[in-house]
């Protein structure tokens, strides 16, 4: 169970670096005006998102109740917990469809909307991790 858990850490880092950088890369897309740039940020984006987010979300799902059901954790702390996690996957596939946006050239948002959505994961990872940690109830 350890190896498990410790594959998970991992699924989640990946997946939270993702989280952290997909947004980023859409605040200087939409700072972009050069078709150079562009082309290059729908590259980088779709190469992260495909490459890097979803097979990380996937395992760090994966491996988290794989975690639940040989652990049998239980609590409130764990129905908060899955709860934001179930943020986080609907926050994952928003980004999906904000970069679909951008792949498709129909982004209609500033740079400072996507600054505020670089926030959302990092709210979310602190509660999680507290919870975690803690175990507050």
């Amino acid at each position: 169970m350890l190896w498990l858990k410790a594959f998970h850490i991992v699924f989640v880092v990946s997946w939270f670096a993702g989280l952290f950088y997909l947004p980023r890369l859409f605040v200087y897309h939409a700072q972009a005006t050069d078709t150079a740039s562009n082309e290059r940020f729908k590259v980088m984006e779709r190469k992260l998102y495909r490459g890097i987010m979803l097979p990380s979300m996937v395992l760090a799902v994966a491996s988290g109740l794989a975690l639940w059901l040989g652990f049998g954790f239980a609590g409130g702390w764990l129905h908060a917990k899955v709860t934001l996690v179930a943020l986080l996957v609907a926050y994952h596939f928003w980004l999906a469809k904000l970069r679909a946006d951008f792949a498709r050239d129909a982004n209609r948002r500033t740079h400072v909307f996507y600054r505020w959505v670089n926030e959302i994961p990092t709210v979310l990872l602190v509660a999680i991790v507290i919870l975690v940690v803690v175990k507050p109830f």
